[in-house]
């Protein structure tokens, strides 16, 4: 599998727009750290910023298990906006797709994210975030792999 996001420990900066229902679009910027334990479960720490704004930063920490091989994975995610959310993987030649609902939510929310990649160490991000039917947010940004010096 060609793919370094997700699949190999690391390191990545977020930076892209934030776009919410009848708003304008705003910067966010962010980092992901991806780690891996001997058991083939992965803990993945997202961070969301939004300089210059009152947007409330964004804290997401996901916990799963793919085991080699295996294109497909379950994940737990405690998201600090939509709270216990479980969700489900899936990965592609060219992409990785995660789709995840939040557990006892009157609101019906949902969200994906698509993660097309564009080199070893660069990814496109897609997501957004549902109440029900409709779009609530959306997100598009690069996120580029830190090497380390």
């Amino acid at each position: 599998m060609p793919h370094t996001f997700l699949l190999e420990p690391g390191r990545w900066i977020l930076q892209g727009t934030w776009l919410e229902r009848n708003g304008m679009p705003i910067s966010v910027k962010g980092l992901t750290l991806v780690a891996w334990n001997r058991d083939n479960w992965f803990t993945m720490a997202t961070k969301l910023m939004f300089p210059d704004t009152e947007h409330s930063e964004i804290a997401l920490q996901y916990k799963g298990r793919l085991d080699r091989g295996e294109r497909q994975y379950n994940f737990l995610l405690q998201h600090n906006l939509l709270g216990q959310v479980e969700g489900e993987g899936w990965i592609g030649l060219e992409t990785i797709v995660q789709r995840y609902w939040v557990l006892s939510d009157r609101e019906r929310r949902s969200g994906f994210e698509t993660l097309h990649r564009v080199s070893d160490n660069t990814y496109y991000l897609t997501s957004g975030v549902l109440a029900g039917h409709f779009l609530t947010s959306t997100m598009e940004a690069n996120l580029e792999r830190q090497t380390p010096s």
